[in-house]
């Protein structure tokens, strides 16, 4: 486990009337008409934020949206998440057109106790995604102090990531960040057994890495969404229609011998809901047994009996983690085996971990993430973390550095 700064080592009561910037991850999904549809990433923040704003900090808020490939782009711009931060925050927090420049630190300068000021999209300027040192130069000029509460951006070797941090003495991760690294910490340490994993989502690759680092810790191993499809594939079974990677069978078979081997148990679907067509809008679709996929089918969802032994299992688990959906959940009825599986997450007594994404949103779907240990922000950096890579945003607040 990374020992790091966090805001107990900040000396906040020092900080009071200084400019804290804070890295935040306010890439939320809007509506045409520029309102937050799900303000979650927002939420998430609020206790760093309110911490630092009772200690009479000044604070910048500095995220990323979307890719607007370092050019200034309307609809990538952050304005719209003012309203909504204002209203969670319950304070009037102010917006900057830019996120540098003679503006902004004119505004900083001004800016009063508890204040808060959003910047501009900091990927409006190409120097922020190459870690530009003169870009990193202006942005650490305009505080005195760093904290990164930003998970989800924390495996990327960005300007307002790394390069703000190195120039600033005073630095620390904020809660949500702290929480982020204890939480999936514990599945690299010693997790309490058994311990499982459920897989999903519509490829085996980007999870390569995880499920490497993973597997001699694991006692189950749950397979499901179009990633099963590559493994039933695997063993010589027709999947029909069903979405697969061809170029992924030797790693599926050697995946599978490697976790029996060593007596983990592994669960794939052993029947499935296929349908001939996404397309329409009633779409047909039946069950059928795994190994009886019709060649014009496409398998969308796990069926019952799948969902019934992955629950069972899922019962069992005393640590677990669930990243990627069962099914093509967006599309009901095809969020059955998401949403039960969920369910049975959420009731399970042991300690379970959520990665982020599509992973989240279907938690949400299901109405649970309340009753889920720890759900985490950031879904390319949660995986990354427990693939056992170094995250820059998390090893520029070890100690020591």
């Amino acid at each position: 486990m990374a020992d790091l700064y966090t805001l107990d080592d900040l000396d906040l009561g020092s900080l009071k009337g200084k400019r804290v910037f804070v890295r935040v991850d306010f890439n939320v999904p809007m509506s045409e008409a520029g309102e937050v549809l799900d303000a979650t990433r927002i939420e998430e923040v609020v206790p760093t934020l309110r911490e630092l704003r009772e200690a009479g900090c000044i604070l910048l808020l500095a995220s990323h949206a979307g890719r607007p490939k370092g050019k200034r782009d309307p609809r990538y711009s952050l304005r719209p998440v003012v309203a909504k931060l204002s209203e969670i925050l319950q304070c009037g927090a102010r917006f900057a057109e830019d996120c540098v420049g003679e503006e902004v630190e004119k505004i900083a300068r001004e800016m009063d106790e508890g204040d808060v000021l959003l910047l501009e999209n900091l990927r409006f300027h190409a120097g922020e995604e190459k870690n530009d040192p003169a870009f990193a130069d202006q942005l650490a000029a305009l505080a005195e102090a760093f904290v990164d509460d930003a998970f989800g951006s924390a495996h990327r070797a960005h300007a307002s990531v790394v390069g703000v941090p190195e120039r600033l003495q005073r630095k620390a991760a904020g809660r949500l960040l702290t929480r982020e690294v204890e939480a999936l910490g514990k599945l690299l340490g010693e997790p309490e057994r058994p311990f499982a994993a459920i897989l999903g989502g519509a490829k085996i690759e980007g999870k390569i890495d995880t499920l490497e680092n993973l597997l001699p810790r694991l006692d189950m191993l749950l397979l499901g969404g179009g990633m099963a499809n590559t493994f039933l594939a695997a063993q010589g079974l027709d999947v029909g229609g069903s979405l697969y990677e061809p170029d992924r069978l030797d790693m599926a078979r050697e995946i599978l011998e490697r976790a029996r081997s060593k007596g983990i148990e592994v669960l794939l679907p052993t029947d499935v809901v296929v349908t001939e067509s996404l397309d329409l809008p009633d779409p047909d679709s039946r069950t059928v047994a795994a190994d009886r996929i019709p060649s014009t089918g496409k398998a969308v969802d796990i069926g019952p009996a799948t969902r019934k032994a992955f629950a069972e299992a899922v019962g069992r688990a005393k640590t677990l983690f669930w990243n990627g959906p069962l099914g093509v959940f967006e599309k009901p009825p095809f969020d059955a085996g998401t949403r039960e599986v969920a369910l049975a997450l959420a009731s399970c007594p042991g300690f379970s971990v959520i990665g982020g994404g599509e992973t989240v949103a279907a938690a949400h779907q299901a109405e649970v993430t309340d009753r889920i240990g720890h759900v985490s922000t950031g879904g390319g950096a949660s995986l990354e973390f427990l693939a056992g890579k170094t995250l820059p945003g998390v090893a520029v607040l070890e100690k020591g550095k």
